[in-house]
């Protein structure tokens, strides 16, 4: 994974960290060691804290269900249908979204850039290359990618916004694509359902296995990774996140 980026978040960045960990705080467990924030006291740990806590206790499409519901607490009432209004699935609506992206997704995913993709045959500047996901690396877990970035953001402008979009998660450097304007695959049919958990650096890894057996598991998995240098385990079993 590397040494961890280093941001420096002014007053925007707190504003939006302090707005979705507000509203995602609704949905998480208690947590006694954590006392209440005021607003600008969140900083992206406290953030992806409460992501966690959102897991606990949840099936993958409860997680997922959350977060739907905390961004259609972000928007005003009718918000959905004026988007489709606005952005109608066409070439130029996916290359706005993209630009628009870029500045507007920086404090959840860190720095990325507009880049060309290739749609149902047509070339166009719909998509976003980020360069390594801050969600993913400061949570360090494959399950938190999928269950509450990934999924509920494809779901949520293909079928709420009426926008497709697919996104690309790169567990190796931990980059991603998103491609907007093309359509998701069925989370079966995505190659995410079938990945394998950061064993090594993942808090939530090994939820309800034995320390003997958990153990183990890391102790292969580091062995893997001294032999071919890759930070998502071939071998491992899928992110137990991903089955629940």
């Amino acid at each position: 994974m590397g040494q961890k980026t280093k941001y420096n978040d002014g007053f925007f960045e707190k504003m939006f960290m302090t707005l979705f960990a507000r509203k995602m705080e609704k949905f998480a467990a208690a947590n006694s060691k954590t006392t209440k924030k005021g607003w600008l006291e969140h900083d992206y740990e406290s953030f992806v804290d409460v992501s966690k806590r959102v897991m606990q206790g949840r099936s993958r499409l409860q997680q997922q269900e959350v977060v739907r519901e905390v961004l259609l607490s972000m928007l005003p009432p009718g918000a959905p249908a004026q988007f489709r209004k606005l952005f109608p699935p066409t070439k130029w609506a996916a290359e706005f979204n993209a630009a628009l992206t870029v500045p507007f997704f920086h404090w959840l995913v860190g720095p990325s850039q507009v880049v060309e993709v290739e749609v149902d045959g047509v070339k166009q500047n719909s998509g976003v290359h980020i360069k390594k996901c801050r969600y993913l690396e400061n949570s360090g877990c494959v399950g938190m990618c999928v269950n509450m970035c990934k999924i509920p953001t494809q779901d949520f402008f293909t079928n709420e916004f009426g926008l497709p979009l697919t996104m690309i998660p790169n567990f190796e450097d931990m980059s991603c694509e998103m491609v907007y304007g093309q359509v998701p695959a069925p989370f079966e049919e995505d190659p995410v359902s079938k990945q394998p958990c950061f064993a090594d650096i993942c808090k939530l890894f090994g939820t309800g296995n034995t320390s003997i057996a958990k153990q183990w598991i890391i102790l292969g998995f580091l062995i893997v990774v001294l032999c071919t240098g890759s930070l998502a385990n071939p071998s491992s079993t899928i992110c137990h996140k991903l089955q629940a």
